[in-house]
C-alpha cells in the first residue's frame, strides 16, 4: 500500500490581486493627507535639487570666490547672498544638500540593514546570540547619541566618511531593538514552523520567511527617522566634528554664519533648508505610520 503526498504548498500565499488592493489602499491613505502630499513635495524637490545642482548652481560652491561682492545680500546675481569670502551661497546651499541629505539617507538605510541583521539573528537564535548581540546594543544605546556621535567623530577626524561611520555606529541598536521583538513574535507562527518542517535551514527561514514580515515597522521607522539624522549630522558638522568647511554642509554654514551674526541670509537659508527638509520627511513619515500600521486604520 503505498502513500500519496499531496503536492501543496505548505507556507501561506498571499494573492497578487489582494497585494494590489492592500498597495492601492496604502496610496490612498498616504494621498488622503495634505501634510504628507506636502512633505513628500519638498522632500522631492530637495533630491531633485541636490542631484541637479551641478546644473542648477551658477557658482563653484568652494572655489569661487567674489571678493568684490563679499557679504553681499540676496541679488539677482546671487539669490541667497555671499558668504564673507565671496561665495555664492545658492550654490553652497545646494551642494550642502548633498552631504546633509545624502548622508541622512546613507546613515538611515545602513543602520536599517544592521539593525536587520543583528536584530534579526538575536531573535531568531535567542540564548548567548541574543545576548551578546542585545547587551551590545544596550552599551550604544546607554549613551546620549550625539555624545557618542563627537567622541566617535573625534577619535576618527573631520570628514564625509568618518561622519558617516560615527553616525552608522550609534545608529543600528534601535532598528535592531524594533526588528528583536518582531522576530520574536513571528518565529513561533505556522508559516515558520512549516518552513521548518519542511527542512530549510535555519539561515533561509531567517532571510526569505521572517525577516520579510517585518519590514512594514522597519519602513515606518525609516520614514520618522532621516529628519533625525539629518539634524544630527548638521549639529555634529556645527560643532566640528562633521563635514569640515569650506566643503559645504548645512551645519557648518550656520556655525560659519555665527561670527557675521549682521548679514542675516547666512544663517537663515541653510537653517530654511535644515527646517523643510526635516519637516517634509515627518509629514511624510507620520502619513506612512498611518497607512502601514493596521492599528491606526
Amino acid at each position: 500500500m503505498s502513500i500519496e503526498i499531496a503536492e501543496t504548498p505548505i507556507l501561506e500565499e498571499i494573492d497578487a490581486g489582494e497585494i494590489l488592493v492592500s498597495r492601492r489602499s496604502t496610496l490612498r491613505i498616504i494621498l488622503r493627507n495634505k501634510l504628507a502630499v506636502g512633505g513628500g513635495i519638498v522632500v522631492l524637490i530637495w533630491v531633485i535639487a541636490c542631484i541637479a545642482a551641478p546644473l542648477l548652481a551658477r557658482y563653484d560652491p568652494v572655489n569661487y570666490l567674489d571678493v568684490l561682492n563679499r557679504l553681499q545680500p540676496p541679488s539677482g546675481s546671487h539669490l541667497m547672498g555671499t558668504d564673507a569670502d565671496g561665495r555664492d551661497m545658492f550654490s553652497r546651499v545646494l551642494y550642502g544638500g548633498r552631504y546633509s541629505l545624502g548622508l541622512g539617507l546613507i546613515v538611515v538605510a545602513a543602520g536599517m540593514v544592521l539593525g536587520l541583521i543583528v536584530g534579526g539573528l538575536a531573535g531568531f537564535f535567542g540564548g548567548a546570540i541574543d545576548e551578546v548581540l542585545m547587551r551590545l546594543a544596550d552599551i550604544v544605546l546607554a549613551f546620549p547619541i550625539i555624545i557618542l556621535a563627537i567622541a566617535i567623530a573625534a577619535a576618527l577626524g573631520p570628514s564625509p566618511l568618518n561622519t558617516a561611520a560615527a553616525m552608522i555606529a550609534i545608529w543600528w541598536p534601535t532598528y535592531a531593538r524594533v526588528v528583536r521583538s518582531l522576530v520574536l513574535q513571528i518565529r513561533e507562527r505556522e508559516f515558520v514552523l512549516a518552513a521548518r518542517a519542511m527542512g530549510m535551514a535555519n539561515l533561509r527561514i531567517l532571510a526569505r520567511t521572517v525577516l520579510p514580515n517585518t519590514i512594514g515597522p522597519v519602513i515606518i521607522l525609516v520614514t520618522l527617522d532621516i529628519g533625525n539624522a539629518i539634524l544630527t549630522i548638521a549639529g555634529l558638522s556645527f560643532i566640528g566634528f562633521g563635514v569640515p568647511p569650506p566643503t559645504p554642509e548645512w551645519g557648518n554654514m550656520i556655525s560659519y554664519a555665527q561670527n557675521y551674526p549682521d548679514q542675516w541670509w547666512m544663517a537663515v537659508f541653510p537653517g530654511l533648508a535644515i527646517f523643510t527638509c526635516i519637516m517634509g520627511f515627518n509629514f511624510f513619515g507620520d502619513a506612512a505610520r498611518d497607512a502601514l500600521d493596521p492599528r491606526t486604520q
